[in-house]
Formats: C-alpha cells, structure tokens, sequence
C-alpha cells in the first residue's frame, strides 16, 4: 500500500468512528467558570430530558483544568434530582494527574480536558427532565485552574 493510499484510507476510517460516536450522545454541555477560580459556592447546573427508559446510559463529568491547578485530583459533590423530585448525592474523586505529576486528559498547552466515567450502564427509571448540579469538594474557597465543568450523556454500547 503506498503513502497516499494509507493516508485516504485512514483518514476514511478515522471520518467514520467520528460520525458512527458522536450519534449516541444524548446531551453534552459545559460550563465555563469565570476567571477560572471555581468558587465553593458555584453549582453548576445541568438539565437532562430523558425520553427513552429502556435503553443503558453512561454519564460522565467533563472538566477542562489549566496547568495552574494546584492539585492532582479534584472531589466533586453531585446531586442529581429525578423528575418526580428525588434526589440522589454523590461524591466523585477525578484524578487530573498521575503519580510522577504529569497531566492526564487531552489537550496540549495549558488546558487539559478530561471526561470522567460517573455512572455507567445505567437506566433512567422515568421520562423527563433529570437535574445535576455540580460543586466542588475541595478544601479552598477559590479553586484556581478550573476552566469549565460538564455532563455528558450517552447511549451505552452493550
């Protein structure tokens, strides 16, 4: 197979995983902290419509960090509010770096971005609007270094 004929074909393969992962994404949504200082005080806040309850979902939390976050993981408080009103909080531990202090995530430069597994396999038991809300649990008041935080529902692969 000769350069150009490798080149065509990957990037052909690589066109079709691009459109065969972006069709199950349910919802996908960001939001930029300002100045990026995450204040403790700051929810952000998501609303999901679920319409189909028989299929799996994953949930995952997207964080986009700077190289001036101080630290290798971050704690995140979730809560989670079904349509009928009940509530569900959980924590979640993201590491953000490993061990020898190298950033994980994509990106190159100073932002990292991360999508962090949160729920896995999951149904939604009702149709409607499901609510998240996103505060950090670190021990500071302003969190420096984070850019933005999100939700990312998809339809799971069985």
């Amino acid at each position: 197979m000769n350069k150009f004929s490798f080149i065509a074909a990957a990037s052909f393969l690589s066109a079709i995983i691009l459109i065969s992962c972006s069709g199950k994404s349910v919802y996908n949504s960001s939001v930029d902290i300002p100045n990026e200082k995450w204040n403790i005080d700051s929810l952000a806040t998501f609303s999901v419509d679920i319409a189909d309850t028989s299929s799996v979902h994953n949930i995952f939390v997207t964080l986009r960090n700077t190289t001036e976050y101080p630290n290798s993981n971050l704690y995140l408080f979730i809560q989670t509010t079904s349509p009928t009103g009940a509530m569900l909080r959980d924590t979640l531990e993201c590491i953000l770096a490993d061990t020898r202090g190298n950033w994980l995530g994509k990106g190159f430069g100073a932002l990292r971005d991360n999508q962090i597994p949160y729920k896995q396999f999951i149904r939604f038991p009702e149709t409607g609007s499901y609510k998240f809300s996103i505060q950090h649990g670190m021990r500071t008041t302003q969190l420096k270094g984070v850019a933005s935080v999100g939700i990312r529902v998809e339809k799971a692969r069985m």
